[in-house]
């Protein structure tokens, strides 16, 4: 199965969209149930071209009484149903639609609620980023998936986001380049230490963390080289702690999941990396419940490709493996080069392809991916 990526926005108010991903050559679309703030183009649209989207939304009615502490806030740039609307219209030219569902991301609610977001050793906080070792922000998740499964009623669920997001985040005029921060420096600047997470810890985890930051600052030899190196004795603790945060978010959701829909293919953005942080949240062990495992491939086509051999190995039988293949700049609109990229994450495992973006990119980038599903296929 072959799917793409979608906005609301991109479908509601052009009449031209759906026959346009329907003549892409996806069997699937995931369009976006609950989505962070961003700046998006929309180049086919017959009434804009560029849509500013401030806060974090839902793009389901929100029913008052279903939710509890978090509350997600509606969209005003688009219809408060806009999903059931492009839901409708991607369904009507044959196309399946899959919930693609974004849930620790939230700036509208890190922001209003301090206390649940991700803390690090220094105390500065990430409103981007709910953190999982809440009760109030895992029930807000379980909230959050029952609702887009009794409201939208999809063919599938995307859960992108479940677990903890880290340092790195594409925040407004970002200013964090010119430290130099080493790998290292990130993943620790992505341990959090909120009032939830700390005692979780050995005590002296958040100094031996903060110290090893800043000696990464110093031109001293003894800055680490690894995340292992830099928490030495603390290291399997730390790591068993990060890991079990999307552990239990997962499996809650996945819980809820199967409750309100049992057969509802559940689809998972998953990193094998331990440490991971992000929309592609730690999965070392697999996920037996899910039906799809999807990896980031976004980068380095053979880095990329080690990433979805790893994923593989942790899925189960039957159990499929997505490659999340961008198709935006940097990478070219070539199809022969994009094609030779499906090729290698298909032999690294990828049984499907997740395309990012089909509302974003341009009629030459589309036709350019067409082609190349054309060719791999």
């Amino acid at each position: 199965m072959n799917v793409a990526y979608l906005y609301p926005w991109d479908v509601v108010g052009d009449p031209s969209a759906p026959g346009r991903l329907a003549d892409l050559g996806v069997q699937a679309v995931a369009l976006a149930a609950s989505y962070h703030s961003t700046r998006a183009a929309t180049p086919y649209h017959p009434a804009h071209r560029v849509l500013d989207v401030p806060h974090s939304a839902f793009y389901l009615p929100i029913r008052p009484a279903a939710w509890s502490r978090l509350i997600p806030a509606a969209p005003t740039w688009t219809p408060a149903d806009a999903y059931l609307q492009a839901r409708d219209a991607l369904k009507a030219v044959g196309l399946q639609v899959h919930a693609w569902t974004v849930l620790t991301h939230n700036s509208h609610l890190g922001t209003a609620n301090p206390d649940l977001t991700v803390r690090n050793a220094f105390g500065d906080p990430y409103p981007y980023a709910l953190c999982p070792a809440h009760e109030d922000v895992i029930e807000y998740c379980e909230r959050l998936v029952q609702e887009v499964l009794e409201i939208g009623e999809p063919d599938g669920l995307i859960l992108e986001a479940c677990g903890p997001m880290g340092f790195g985040h594409q925040s407004v005029h970002e200013k964090t380049s010119g430290a130099d921060w080493t790998p290292v420096d990130i993943d620790l600047l992505s341990l959090c230490f909120c009032t939830s997470c700390s005692p979780r810890y050995p005590s002296a985890t958040k100094a031996a963390v903060r110290a090893a930051i800043d000696r990464s600052t110093t031109t001293a030899p003894s800055a680490p080289s690894t995340i292992e190196e830099a928490l030495g004795t603390f290291t399997d603790e730390v790591r068993a702690v990060r890991v079990s945060l999307s552990t239990t978010l997962r499996e809650r959701l996945v819980s809820t999941a199967k409750r309100i829909a049992p057969n509802l293919p559940i689809t998972l953005h998953a990193n094998p990396d331990p440490w991971a942080t992000g929309a592609f949240a730690p999965l070392p062990s697999g996920e037996p419940d899910a039906d799809v495992l999807v990896a980031n491939c976004w980068g380095d086509p053979t880095s990329d490709a080690i990433r979805l051999t790893r994923l593989k190995d942790l899925s189960t039988t039957g159990q499929r493996v997505g490659a999340y293949v961008l198709t935006l700049p940097p990478r070219p609109a070539n199809p022969d080069t994009l094609a030779d990229h499906l090729r290698t994450y298909a032999k690294a495992g990828a049984s499907e392809f997740h395309l990012y973006h089909a509302g974003l990119a341009s009629p030459q980038r589309l036709a350019a991916l067409s082609e190349a599903l054309r060719l791999h296929r």
